[in-house]
């Protein structure tokens, strides 16, 4: 399961240079903090500009992403305070710079807040993690999720295994290494010990570095489409892993789906996939577990788990709901409906609206069976 949500947002980027050329101020540098510091305000921070003759900056914001009806002459500092926002809405910022000819640069990154109160926020899905027994080739944990929405979206990937040993698990895997590909199979980035990594101090900034330094992390801003996170074990090593997504931002750029494919034993080796639910209302879901359509199609898999079944928690452990068969369940009519309706007879499938919070789907085989599964999480109502 998931720990910790970040409920501030923060982006982290690098500044550049700002330029004037030919009589136009191009600015790079960027929001990087979004503070609370009371119930309607808040405090955001960005990176000063590198350029000459900057004469200050201007705030402008909306309550609609990419729509900023509000200007805040800042003056020249890298500081602002908004007041008096309203309670329940997602306020979008965006920064710009300009010299002493009141030459105003592009906006730079934007970041949004939503203001804590009564009203009613879009709930999303935030942070997710699989943990399960990570073996070679066929059996390495594979992640994959879709981003969706107009902007690119900030992101941190992690690879845990070593600090699970601290957490009773055993069997950890002693050295994870982390690959992100996107819906090509082209490599976006890896890592093998974050602590090495070109990105270590901003993964130390952002409050998540994993705990040991054999773990891997990696920090990137995904524009809208489909990814795949790999974790291996260094010189093809196995054991019970951990990978991760935080979302650093709060954007209308969502995570729509996610899913873990790997090898599904029994004891401490089940697939476990975990989720948290953000905002103030409630979210509807589809969980399914697959096994037997695995082995079948063009690029059948060996070792398919014949009958998956699967289990949905809430925060607490508490069993919320349970199904073995989907065409067997009372949900049914809903999962045709719904478009996602497992390819196999003997696959799994819970359909439900689930309220703010953390949650764990545990895929497990039937009578103890053992295999390769893949557990999903779709978003049916996501925020266009």
């Amino acid at each position: 399961m998931i720990m910790g949500s970040r409920s501030i947002a923060t982006l982290f980027a690098h500044a550049r240079k700002t330029l004037l050329i030919g009589g136009a101020i191009f600015l790079f540098c960027c929001l990087w903090q979004v503070q609370a510091r009371a119930q309607n305000n808040v405090a955001l921070a960005w990176d000063p500009s590198l350029g000459q003759n900057i004469a200050g900056y201007r705030l402008h914001y909306g309550t609609s992403s990419g729509d900023y009806t509000q200007t805040i002459e800042v003056g020249n500092t890298t500081t602002a305070l908004v007041s008096n926002l309203t309670a329940g809405t997602t306020y979008y910022f965006v920064v710009t710079a300009y010299d002493t000819s009141n030459v105003e640069s592009p906006s730079s990154n934007e970041v949004s807040y939503i203001v804590p109160g009564s009203g009613e926020t879009p709930s999303h899905l935030a942070n997710i993690s699989t943990r399960l027994n990570v073996g070679v080739d066929d059996d390495v944990l594979i992640g994959g999720f879709i981003v969706r929405g107009p902007v690119p979206k900030r992101m941190i990937l992690r690879a845990i295994g070593p600090s699970l040993t601290g957490a009773g698990v055993s069997g950890a895997m002693a050295n994870p290494t982390l690959e992100l590909h996107d819906s090509t199979g082209a490599t976006i980035a890896t890592n093998d010990n974050w602590q090495t990594s070109g990105q270590a101090s901003e993964i130390s900034a952002s409050g998540l570095a994993p705990r040991n330094p054999l773990e891997s992390a990696i920090v990137a801003t995904l524009p809208p489409g489909n990814y795949t996170a790999i974790v291996r074990g260094v010189n093809n090593t196995t054991g019970i892993a951990l990978v991760e997504g935080y979302e650093f931002d709060s954007t209308a750029t969502r995570l729509v789906n996610v899913s873990t494919r790997g090898h599904v034993g029994v004891g401490n080796d089940v697939l476990i996939g975990g989720f948290i639910v953000t905002g103030s209302d409630s979210k509807t879901v589809i969980v399914r577990a697959l096994g037997p359509s695995l082995g079948t199609g063009a690029h059948p898999l060996p070792g398919a788990l014949v009958n998956p079944v699967l289990e949905l928690h809430d925060g607490s452990g508490n069993l919320l709901s349970s199904n073995d068969d989907w065409v067997n369940s009372p949900q049914h009519a809903a999962i045709v409906a719904s478009g996602l309706a497992p390819p196999n007879s003997l696959e799994s499938a819970i359909l439900t609206t689930l309220s703010p919070g953390n949650y764990t789907a545990i895929v497990r085989g039937v009578n103890d069976a053992t295999g390769i599964g893949l557990v999903e999480l779709y978003d049916l109502d996501p925020v266009e």
